[in-house]
């Protein structure tokens, strides 16, 4: 006698890749394309991990247009979200050889926090190579406190909601 088949286990690891062109405008389209997804693989917009991810997203982005850019290329973005570890791994790729550098707190400075801000919102964040010219800089997020609607455990969301 067979046992009935058993249904297929979630994907716990989920992946979404799209380039962009390298301007302000494909900046923006990122992290709303990311929160969007993020959206839709249950981790809700609006809650505290949703609106990280927009701003790491954000800065990263911003960073490929400001300072990756190189006439005539574009800047790639992939989003992986792995549940079983509750991380989201934010990449974005650009064509440029410079590499980022962190400006020191207290500078008189009004620009050039954004991997500052990536830092203390990141659990960790970094550098590295990739096929063909340029690099990859990418940030990883905890959102332990997503409400995940796919496996309808209630999450922590933002304080006093």
């Amino acid at each position: 006698m067979t046992s009935p088949a058993e249904a297929p286990a979630p994907v716990p690891v989920r992946t979404f890749t799209q380039r962009f062109s390298a301007t302000r405008r494909g900046a923006r389209l990122a992290r709303y394309l990311a929160v969007q997804q993020l959206d839709a693989w249950g981790v809700a917009y609006g809650t505290q991990a949703s609106d990280t991810v927009a701003l790491v997203t954000a800065e990263l982005a911003a960073n490929a247009v400001l300072h990756g850019r190189v006439a005539g290329r574009d800047f790639g973005l992939r989003v992986v979200y792995e549940r079983g570890t509750a991380t989201v791994r934010i990449e974005v790729s650009d064509t440029h050889a410079g590499m980022p550098v962190e400006k020191a707190h207290g500078g008189p400075e009004e620009a050039g926090r954004g991997l500052v801000l990536v830092g203390a919102l990141a659990t960790r964040w970094g550098v590295s190579g990739r096929l063909g010219p340029g690099k990859t800089v990418w940030a990883e997020v905890a959102v332990s406190g997503a409400a995940d609607r796919t496996t309808g455990e209630a999450g922590q969301g933002r304080a006093g909601r």
